[in-house]
């Protein structure tokens, strides 16, 4: 439940915190049945250097985050400027997901999207209560970037892209 503060609400929290561009990754991983699973997260960050730590945010009504933390691992994918369809198709509940996505398998056996920017493989080292969502921290096995690709960016409700300097 949203506590409101000093008379805001929680539209109002999340326009103004849509000021705030940021990068937009798949965080994806495999079912029991070696399925690929998937989920698109916008909160994404690096925690630590020493040991090398990340952590992503999903939301507690979220019915892929169990089949990942079931796994213990999962991989981040820095998605493209070009890759708001894959996104999209990782936004929705149900289906099968990765119908139109490429991948190949990581160092952990997680999905390492086809085209991303980047990509960081983890173990979950651990999970923490953030009312309305979760804090999942993890340990990264492995990673790899593309430097020439160009990042998806998310700002104010819409996709864009990183522009030429």
């Amino acid at each position: 439940m949203l506590t409101i503060c000093q008379g805001f609400d929680s539209a109002r929290f999340r326009s103004v915190l849509g000021h705030f561009p940021s990068g937009v990754t798949a965080i994806t991983s495999l079912d029991g049945e070696r399925r690929p699973v998937g989920m698109a997260v916008s909160s994404f960050t690096s925690v630590s250097l020493d040991p090398p730590l990340v952590a992503f945010l999903p939301g507690k009504t979220s019915s892929t985050f169990p089949v990942i933390a079931e796994r213990g691992s999962f991989c981040v994918n820095v998605l493209a400027a070009g890759q708001e369809r894959i996104c999209r198709a990782l936004s929705v509940s149900g289906g099968d997901k990765f119908a139109e996505v490429a991948w190949r398998p990581g160092p952990l056996g997680d999905p390492v999207i086809d085209g991303v920017v980047a990509w960081v493989g983890c173990t979950i080292d651990a999970v923490h209560d953030a009312g309305d969502h979760h804090i999942v921290v993890g340990r990264v096995n492995d990673l790899g970037a593309d430097t020439e690709a160009s990042p998806l960016l998310f700002f104010r409700s819409h996709y864009g892209r990183v522009a030429a300097a």
